[in-house]
């Protein structure tokens, strides 16, 4: 029998910088997080830091505009304006629960530059420790709230719904067993698509659940086809692949081939400093050439490299490389989903009772293309008022219509996903490759139905194939023009997940 509990506020899925900030936000909330808290969630990974226009010199008004050029004419500017306004008082909050962002002596935020930013003002912790140290004092507040619960090890199998959709609460899978928990409100918050990929920075956990239970619900999906690769994952065979963050590149690392040779002049005049699509691209096109691609960052910080980058330097010292004295192999991998369930400034989505916040969401902020550092900073922004919002919810719903837990997909299946997912719906695609991956999507779901990252897999794939132009970070090598600027929307009209295409 399944255990049922009632719960007098937001059931938050997901426990990154995005749930826990919407559970801070609303004051009383459950949270379900699927790994013991800090592990599994994005957020924790985070090397570069938070940008926000935090200096003298620096204004909301530039750091929009900025964010706006990366995402390829696809920005929401509400959103963006928004964001970058109430980004400075988002970072100063989180320094006021305890995170502890690199000081000037006179106490100023110490403010590195990235690629694409006009102006210095990512503000970092320990050079590149930011989102563990972020997430750590999160989490210290939310173990402090005694009106917060979390439950671990807690899994969604599916949204509550009543027979009108309202969503009415979820089905959880907690230790091991069914619990049916009933909420007037229901926040995901469940991170990206990352393990939906071979090649990937993002934690395991991380494979697009809660866009394919967002999706099977009849929830409005955005953008899904726009996959944003980190350029320069370290190559050395691990999975997840460890990140070398941009702020090496900004603070003067370079990129070059095998022979020695600094590559990125011939792609960009802005060179390492290009937006991240431009250079995943870049360093796609060296390796496929049989040049290879390496950073070199042996004159830009070598022997400060373990103070400076401390996260960087261990990862490359696993892997028996020294970046003080030699180049670190690099490659594009999987790194952020600008896509996600639609939702308005406030984070509703369009089902009712239905949020979402942070990577999972799409607000429109991140465009085509997310700028740097703009992820922790939609995280903090967007979950805060994702919890604010869903925590006035008053209408409760009726009864749930099913409590059947939607299928998994066995280990053997998704890793034949994951391979032909980066093969096909890579840094660059087309046709041939999209539709060759269809096929294998379309064997897949005989097998084992409407799995939840099986439905977010067919989702990205389905929105590339019908985007025949190049955007931000979907690439088409058969159409590599740009064509007006259109947003993508979809909605499952059944379980068998067809859809339907809408341009707003």
């Amino acid at each position: 029998m399944i255990q049922r509990i009632t719960f007098d506020g937001p059931v938050i899925i997901g426990a990154g910088l995005a749930g826990l900030s919407a559970a801070l936000a609303a004051h009383k909330a459950l949270v379900l997080s699927p790994t013991p808290l800090a592990t599994g969630c994005s957020s924790a990974w985070a090397q570069g830091g938070m940008a926000a226009a935090l200096a003298a010199d620096d204004t909301p008004a530039l750091h929009a505009a900025d964010t706006i050029a990366a995402g390829a004419g696809l920005c929401d500017p509400k959103a963006v304006e928004l964001l970058t306004r109430e980004g400075p008082q988002a970072v100063r909050d989180l320094a006021a629960l305890g995170a502890p962002f690199d000081r000037k002596t006179g106490g100023d935020f110490v403010l590195s530059l990235e690629a694409a930013h006009a102006k210095a003002r990512v503000a970092r912790v320990g050079g590149d420790g930011a989102g563990a140290a972020i997430m750590a004092a999160v989490i210290a507040a939310v173990r402090a709230a005694p009106t917060i619960e979390v439950r671990e090890n807690a899994r969604a199998r599916r949204l509550l719904q009543d027979a009108t959709g309202r969503v009415v609460g979820v089905l959880a899978e907690i230790e091991g067993a069914l619990v049916e928990i009933r909420s007037h409100s229901v926040i995901l918050a469940t991170g990206g698509i990352g393990g939906l990929y071979a090649v990937t920075t993002t934690p395991k956990e991380v494979r697009g659940e809660g866009l394919g239970l967002a999706a099977l619900a009849g929830a409005t999906i955005a953008d899904p086809e726009f996959v944003q690769f980190h350029p320069t994952a370290i190559d050395i065979g691990r999975d997840p692949a460890p990140l070398a963050t941009e702020a090496l590149r900004g603070e003067g690392a370079i990129l070059r081939n095998t022979d020695g040779r600094a590559f990125m002049a011939d792609y960009h005049p802005a060179k390492e400093l290009a937006p991240r699509d431009v250079v995943a691209r870049a360093i796609h096109a060296e390796r496929e050439s049989g040049r290879g691609a390496f950073l070199d960052a042996v004159a830009a910080v070598g022997p400060h490299f373990p103070k400076e980058f401390p996260a960087v330097f261990e990862a490359c010292r696993a892997g028996g490389l020294d970046p003080r004295r030699e180049m670190i192999p690099v490659v594009p991998a999987v790194h952020y989903h600008m896509g996600g369930v639609a939702t308005d400034l406030d984070g509703r989505a369009s089902l009712p009772g239905l949020y979402a916040a942070g990577e999972c969401a799409s607000t429109g902020v991140q465009g085509a293309n997310r700028l740097a550092s703009n992820s922790l900073l939609e995280a903090a922004v967007f979950g805060a008022r994702a919890g604010h919002a869903a925590a006035s919810e008053g209408q409760a719903g009726g009864e749930p219509l099913s409590l059947t837990p939607l299928p998994d997909l066995p280990d053997a299946a998704f890793q034949i996903l994951r391979k032909a997912m980066s093969r096909d719906a890579g840094v660059i695609r087309d046709q041939a490759g999209l539709t060759r991956l269809l096929e294998q999507i379309d064997a897949l779901e005989p097998a084992y139905g409407p799995c939840p990252p099986l439905v977010a897999a067919r989702l990205i794939v389905d929105a590339a194939l019908a985007r025949q132009e190049s955007r931000g970070g979907h690439y088409r090598r058969d159409f590599p023009a740009t064509a007006e600027p259109v947003r993508t929307f979809v909605t499952l009209t059944s379980a068998d997940a067809a859809v339907r295409y809408a341009a707003e």
